[in-house]
Parts: C-alpha cells; sequence; structure tokens
C-alpha cells in the first residue's frame, strides 16, 4: 500500500486547513494524520490506493476556500499499514 507524506506551505495554518483535510480524507477512506507545524506549513500523512492518495494530492494544492497555498512538497514511499483511520494531530 502506498503512502504519502504532503509538506503544504503558504497561508495554510489558522483557516481550518487540518479540518477541511481531515473531512477529504476521511471521505476518500484514507488513514493517517495532518497537523500543523512550528515553521507554519501543514503535514499531511496518508496511506492508501495510489489514485485515492492524488485525490488528496490534488486537493491539498487547492485546500479550503481561506487557504492561500504556494507550494505542496510530495514524498512518495511504500506504506507501512500503521494507521485505522485518519486523524487531526496536535
Amino acid at each position: 500500500m502506498p503512502q504519502v507524506q504532503l509538506l503544504v506551505s503558504g497561508g495554510v495554518q489558522g483557516v481550518f486547513y487540518r479540518m477541511h483535510c481531515h473531512k477529504k480524507a476521511t471521505a476518500l477512506k484514507l488513514t493517517g494524520f495532518v497537523r500543523n507545524l512550528p515553521d507554519g506549513r501543514v503535514e499531511v500523512y496518508a496511506e492508501g490506493g495510489e489514485e485515492i492518495l492524488q485525490e488528496l494530492i490534488d486537493w491539498c494544492h487547492e485546500g479550503p476556500p481561506a487557504a492561500q497555498v504556494d507550494n505542496v512538497e510530495v514524498l512518495w514511499a511504500d506504506g507501512e499499514d500503521r494507521f485505522q483511520d485518519f486523524r487531526i494531530a496536535g
């Protein structure tokens, strides 16, 4: 099972990016997490089918209406199947 780590930069904190990402990933039945990073980026880690992960990546480039996404760094790897659901991490 593939996994993807996304590092989303721009105006992505304080605009409900994590909440909207959680809803999208849950609707796609992905597992993993989304969290704010101290440097102002949002990190998304997700596991699932490659086509479904690409849908999440496409969404992350847009984000919720209030977000200003400048860049999405995408890192693919083999998944570890270590999550049961998709969560907002602290």
